[in-house]
């Protein structure tokens, strides 16, 4: 366990997969709005027609919508969230979905509270993971350098904008390390994470 994790001040968390239980169907997103399989989702909607393009992101946030509302906490999600804010740490959320479904996600997992609403970093407030603009956008609101920070993650796409940025990268809920090259501490889910945070050995 690195000494740096126990003693990081700022910490910006993904959100869907990682303090949820993952629910997104890419493969039915993509059919139903004629996406190709390699092809990153919002990045070929913006690519689209303007029309077509609004009518699909409109379908893409109803979709989301749905799932925000029925969102469920990830293993140790709320513990790990309740702990880091007792300590005084600072938590943002960066996440490639729209701010608002952040918004009822969060409160859907009754994590809401611990996030301000200026470090709820949606896709409208940042270029989208993989970039690092949103956790470059959250250093400078916390006049911190991004090396200062931890994002923790789910997706190999969590874990390169952390090195994009230059911050510290943790993987859960994975069984295994899936993207070593790019994970500086991997724990199974929350709980292993808060475990060891808390190991005073």
């Amino acid at each position: 366990m690195s000494q740096y994790l126990k003693t990081c001040q700022h910490w910006v968390f993904d959100m869907d997969g990682t303090l949820t239980i993952a629910v997104h169907d890419f493969l039915y997103i993509r059919r139903t709005l004629e996406i190709p399989d390699h092809a990153d989702i919002l990045g070929h909607l913006a690519s689209l027609p303007e029309l077509e393009s609004q009518q699909k992101h409109a379908w893409l946030i109803e979709h989301e919508r749905q799932l925000a509302l029925n969102s469920e906490p990830a293993p140790g999600a709320i513990e790990l969230v309740r702990y880091l804010h007792e300590q005084g740490r600072d938590l943002a959320i960066l996440t490639r979905n729209a701010h608002e479904l952040a918004h009822l996600t969060l409160q859907a997992i009754d994590l809401l509270e611990y996030f301000e609403d200026e470090f709820i970093f949606g896709r409208e407030q940042a270029i989208p993971k993989p970039h690092p603009d949103g956790l470059l956008k959250i250093a400078q609101k916390w006049q911190v350098t991004p090396q200062n920070m931890t994002m923790v993650g789910d997706f190999s796409m969590d874990l390169k904008t952390a090195k994009a940025a230059g911050s510290y990268a943790v993987q859960v809920n994975t069984p295994n390390s899936l993207w070593p090259e790019l994970t500086d501490f991997h724990a199974t889910d929350c709980h292993q994470l808060l475990t060891a945070l808390t190991n005073t050995n």
